[in-house]
């Protein structure tokens, strides 16, 4: 098993720290989880069917045309590679790392790319996988040259698979719309925007014909009743959508100019965590978490990813460790 952010219970071992004291900043969720709708019994108490208006939310909220919802991305991540016969599948990177084990584990050759380095290897690959933004550097691809790269790919039947689990604060940058051109797979999460991973819900955007195979794969009741009943409701609330914006684009630009003010000064990131990259990452990550403060180390990239704070509590408390690491240093 790969290692993961939000690995509490291990830190709270590791550093001989009660649970109940920890401040996770790890996971790059939003910070304050969304209000659970109320539940149908009848959610509980039959099995999953499609016609309960999850789809057509989904397709509202995303702007796709065609769409599977699966439990989580991390599903289709390992689902996905199983449709295609081994072949040549290019990696950008830094990536999250399940896609590279995935790949790799059904037989396909893996190529890890820089961005600069697509163009000239594109026309040898079977398939090419990036996430957008990109985890866990933020970085954003624009969608035309995605598109770009897609149209080559697709002359020959090749993939291009998109990850936008952190897409939801710049729509403007995804390919959800053209999801269903071939060749297109789009891969969005429910958790990380709404504040709720623990629903365990994603979406895959694609041709329906490839849908229809990756379905097939999954087997069904992929999604529980009661996570298809809260999603459908929260999809539809376009007025919280808005807000919830407006509140983790405030609280990126908060947690950035904190850094910048203790000097560590935020490399890339995006609107729901902050990206160093720096030789100083294992000492500030190892410094917060002897103060109960959990952040995710990147230790091969010399890199920490800061999640963002909810209360003002966790916020001081921040700061707090943050000026005596300045001190410290």
């Amino acid at each position: 098993m790969l290692e993961h952010g939000g690995r509490l219970r291990k830190a709270a071992q590791q550093y001989g720290i009660p649970l109940e004291q920890w401040l996770d900043l790890s996971t790059g969720l939003a910070p304050t989880p969304w209000p659970i709708p109320e539940i149908p019994l009848s959610a509980w108490a039959r099995l999953p069917e499609d016609e309960d208006g999850l789809e057509a939310a989904a397709r509202e909220y995303y702007g796709a045309l065609s769409l599977l919802p699966v439990a989580g991305s991390q599903a289709a991540i390992q689902a996905l590679p199983a449709l295609r016969l081994p072949g040549r599948v290019g990696l950008l990177t830094p990536c999250y790392a399940e896609h590279e084990q995935a790949w790799r584990r059904q037989g396909h050759q893996v190529v890890p790319l820089r961005d600069d380095e697509v163009d000239v290897a594109l026309d040898s690959l079977d398939a090419l996988v990036l996430v957008n933004p990109n985890n866990p550097t933020g970085r954003l691809l624009t969608p035309e040259t995605l598109m770009a790269w897609q149209a080559r790919l697709a002359e020959r039947g090749g993939w291009l698979v998109v990850d936008e689990a952190f897409m939801d604060l710049t729509p403007a940058y995804s390919l959800s719309a053209y999801a269903h051109r071939p060749g297109l797979i789009v891969l969005r999460s429910f958790g990380k925007f709404f504040g709720l991973a623990g629903i365990r819900l994603g979406f895959v955007l694609a041709p329906d014909a490839l849908l229809a195979r990756l379905q097939k794969l999954l087997g069904p009741w992929a999604v529980s009743g009661p996570a298809r009943a809260v999603a459908r409701m929260i999809l539809l609330d376009q007025s919280g959508h808005a807000w919830q914006r407006e509140q983790l684009e405030q609280g990126s630009q908060r947690l950035s100019a904190l850094l910048q003010r203790y000097g560590v000064i935020p490399t890339s990131g995006c609107g729901l965590f902050c990206w160093w990259l720096d030789e100083g990452a294992e000492a500030l990550h190892k410094h917060l978490a002897q103060r109960a403060i959990l952040t995710r180390l990147f230790p091969a990239l010399s890199g920490l990813r800061f999640g963002l704070p909810s209360a003002e509590a966790d916020w001081a408390r921040l700061e707090q460790a943050l000026h005596g690491y300045k001190d410290r240093s």
